[in-house]
């Protein structure tokens, strides 16, 4: 599989837009030469490209991508070009617009990115779309599976290292016993998987495993595409177990 590489020294970010500039003109598009540029730059190279691109031809470099490419291509090096936060929140607005198999990009966005890249994501979605992340998430989605991923995508998490431990054991034992009632949209479990650090909740689970004699991945219910609470609820507690 390919690797993208950024090169040990790379143009100035000018040089990259004049050529990005050529790879548009004449009948063609210079898609290899936009791929070279593109392709093997980071997240703050491409961002400095889009600003100098802007400033020197009054344009905006993702227009032009998109007016100049088709299909999948385009669609890979768009996404690709955007900051990180701007590619979430095109992603989650794109699954709040689709059937429910959508979910999965929205539940990704959720449970993976740290407190400040969640944050903004929520910023640059409103920027981009002048609606809430967070208000478009709840509209797209309904009852139990609502309730949890909602304050996931809202919730500003802690995210040191710090634990507490007697909030651990405390907390493995309210998981255990509304597991054991199968009462899986209580309230209480789904506060503790939306609010904690992923440091306390690991500790949580340790503690879960060590009082219990089960890891908490083997006693919940095996996750359903019908049940899109079950997906979610699996799809967090695997980022840590």
């Amino acid at each position: 599989m390919a690797t993208l590489k950024v090169p040990s020294s790379v143009p100035p970010a000018d040089e990259d837009s004049e050529q990005l500039r050529k790879a548009f003109a004449g009948w063609g598009t210079n898609e290899a030469l936009i791929i070279k540029i593109l392709a093997h730059r980071n997240a703050p190279q491409r961002k400095l490209i889009r600003e100098v691109y802007a400033s020197t031809y009054g344009e905006d470099l993702l227009k032009d991508l998109d007016a100049e490419l088709s299909n999948d291509f385009q669609r890979a090096v768009l996404l690709w070009t955007l900051d990180p936060a701007e590619r979430d929140a095109v992603l989650v607005n794109e699954a709040t617009k689709r059937l429910t198999s959508s979910n999965w990009v929205i539940m990704e966005v959720a449970t993976t990115r740290s407190p400040q890249d969640l944050f903004k994501a929520r910023q640059a979605y409103h920027a981009r779309f002048k609606r809430s992340l967070e208000e478009d998430v709840a509209y797209h989605t309904t009852g139990d599976f609502r309730k949890l991923l909602v304050p996931l995508v809202t919730a500003f998490r802690y995210e040191g290292e710090e634990v507490n431990m007697m909030l651990a054991k405390s907390e493995a034992k309210i998981l255990h016993e509304k597991i054991s009632e199968k009462a899986y949209n209580h309230e209480e479990l789904i506060r503790i998987l939306t609010t904690r650090s992923k440091a306390q909740l690991n500790a949580t689970l340790n503690q879960y495993n060590n009082q219990f004699g089960n890891a908490i991945n083997k006693v919940l219910p095996a996750a359903s595409l019908y049940n899109p609470l079950d997906m979610l609820q699996r799809f967090r507690l695997n980022c840590f177990v």
